[in-house]
C-alpha cells in the first residue's frame, strides 16, 4: 500500500508527550521515523508500565539507542541527518546545539533537513528557557482563565491545549509546510514551535477574543455563547445521573428542541450575534433553570432518541468506556486492536485523518527500546566490530 509520506525520514530526539505525538503523526501516514533513545535510561515502574505509553506514541516507529552527549554518537547522528528529511527535537532551548543537532550544524551536512524544535515558550523572549507544562502555557496565553463556570475557579482541562493541539499538530503542520516550501526553494529550514504560540492561536476562534481585540472588553470565565451562559449551548443532567449536551446554535434547531419539548414559549431564547457576553436580563438564567427541570424528568438515554428524532444538536456526555464503545467510534474505526509479538494484543486510538488513496496505517506498534540499533548502525556502514567497540563505550546498546 503506497502512504502519503512513503520516502520521508524523519528523527525523533525527544522525551515528552509532544515530540512523540507530532513524529507518530507523520509516522501514521507512512515517514520512516528513527526515535533515538538514551541508552542508560531508566524506565520509572519498570519498561512494563512503561510500554503502555509507548504503545500509544511510538508506534510505526524504528528505536535507536545514542548517548548524544558523546562525540561517537554525535557523529552517529550526523551520519543519519546525512539522508534524512526532518528532525524533530523538544528540549529547552539551547540543549540540542549541546548534543551537536542544531539548524546550523545539520543544515551544513544537509542542506534540505528540517529541524523542528518544540518548546514551551519558543526560542526566543524572556520566557524561553523556563521550564513548563501544559497548565502554565495555556495560563500564560489566558486560556486557563477562560476555562470553566462562571463564579468558580477556573477548571484544569486535560493536557489537550498546549500539548497536543499546540505544540504536536502546529509540529506537523510546520514540519510539512517546510517540506512543501523546500520543493519551490531547494532548500529546508527551521521551524520554531511554541506551546504557548499556538494556544493564542487558538484563542482567535473564541468569540469573546475577537470582541476584545476589537473593543477591548476583557472576556470572563463562564460568559459568552460558548462558555456556558446561554441555554441553548449548555449541559444537563438526566434522571439517570448522567449528562446530555445541547448545542442549538442556529435558530432552527433551537426550535425543534422547543418542539420536542412542547415549549413554544422558549423559542424565544435563541442565540443572537449580541451573546458574546452574558446575558444581563435574569430571564436567560429562568430559561436554563426551566430546562434543567425538564431534562432531569428522563434518562440520558429517552432524551437523545427523542431530540435526535427532531434533528436537534443533542448529544451523549460519554465516559471514556461509553466513548470507546460509541457505535461512531467503532464505525470510524477509531479504536483498533492490533498484535504485538512481545506485548500481545494491545487497543490504539486510529488515525483521524482519513486519505481516500493514500491511508495512514498502524505498521507496527511501538519497538522495545533499542530493538533497530544494529539494523540502523549497519545501514550507516558501521561493521560488527565498530558497533561492538561503540557498545564498549557506551554510546550505545542493543535491544532492552
Amino acid at each position: 500500500m503506497v502512504t502519503a509520506l512513503q520516502g520521508l525520514t524523519c528523527i525523533e530526539i525527544s522525551r515528552v508527550l509532544p515530540g512523540a505525538f507530532c513524529t507518530r503523526m507523520l509516522a501514521d501516514m507512512g515517514a520512516n521515523v528513527i526515535k533515538i533513545e538514551e541508552p542508560h535510561r531508566k524506565f520509572p515502574g519498570g519498561l512494563g508500565k512503561e510500554k503502555w505509553r509507548r504503545a500509544s506514541f511510538d508506534r510505526n516507529k524504528k528505536s535507536l539507542f545514542l548517548d548524544l552527549k558523546l562525540p561517537e554518537g554525535q557523529k552517529i547522528l550526523h551520519d543519519l541527518a546525512t539522508s534524512a528529511d526532518v528532525v524533530v527535537e523538544g528540549f529547552r532551548p539551547g540543549v540540542i546545539k549541546r548534543l551537536g543537532a542544531d539548524y546550523e550544524t545539520l543544515s551544513n551536512i544537509n542542506p534540505r533537513i528540517v529541524l523542528c524544535s518544540l518548546s514551551g515558550y519558543g526560542q526566543t523572549g524572556p520566557y524561553s528557557n523556563m521550564p513548563g507544562h501544559d497548565l502554565n502555557y495555556i495560563s500564560v496565553a489566558g486560556a486557563q482563565d477562560l476555562i470553566g463556570l462562571q463564579g468558580q475557579p477556573p477548571a484544569i482541562p486535560l493536557n489537550l491545549l498546549a500539548d497536543v493541539a499546540s505544540a504536536a499538530l502546529h509540529g506537523v503542520i510546520g514540519i510539512l509546510t517546510a517540506i512543501i516550501a523546500r520543493e519551490h526553494t531547494g532548500r529546508g529550514q527551521y521551524v520554531d514551535v511554541s506551546y504557548m504560540d499556538g494556544v493564542f492561536s487558538m484563542l482567535s476562534a473564541v468569540p469573546q477574543i475577537a470582541d476584545y481585540l476589537l473593543s477591548g472588553t476583557v472576556p470572563r470565565r463562564g460568559e459568552g455563547v460558548l462558555g456556558g451562559a446561554y441555554p441553548y449551548y449548555n449541559l444537563y443532567k438526566t434522571k439517570d445521573e448522567k449528562y446530555i449536551a445541547v448545542a442549538c446554535m442556529e435558530a432552527h434547531f433551537w426550535e425543534n428542541l422547543c418542539q420536542a419539548l412542547e415549549r413554544p414559549d422558549l423559542s424565544a431564547y435563541k442565540f443572537s450575534q449580541e451573546h458574546f457576553n452574558s446575558p444581563s436580563d435574569e430571564e436567560w438564567q429562568k430559561a436554563k433553570k426551566e430546562l434543567d427541570d425538564i431534562f432531569i424528568s428522563r434518562t440520558r438515554e429517552e432524551w437523545v432518541d427523542l431530540l435526535s428524532s427532531y434533528d436537534v444538536c443533542v448529544s451523549r456526555v460519554n465516559s471514556v468506556d461509553e466513548a470507546f464503545t460509541d457505535v461512531q467510534c467503532i464505525e470510524r474505526e477509531m479504536l483498533q486492536e492490533k498484535e504485538d509479538e512481545h506485548w500481545g494484543k494491545i487497543k490504539q486510538i486510529g488515525i483521524p485523518v482519513k486519505l481516500s488513496d493514500t491511508p495512514g496505517i498502524i505498521r507496527s506498534l511501538a519497538p522495545k527500546p533499542g530493538k533497530h540499533t544494529e539494523e540502523i548502525l549497519t545501514s550507516l556502514g558501521y561493521s560488527g566490530y565498530q558497533i561492538q567497540q561503540l557498545i564498549e563505550k557506551k554510546v550505545t546498546r542493543l535491544e532492552s
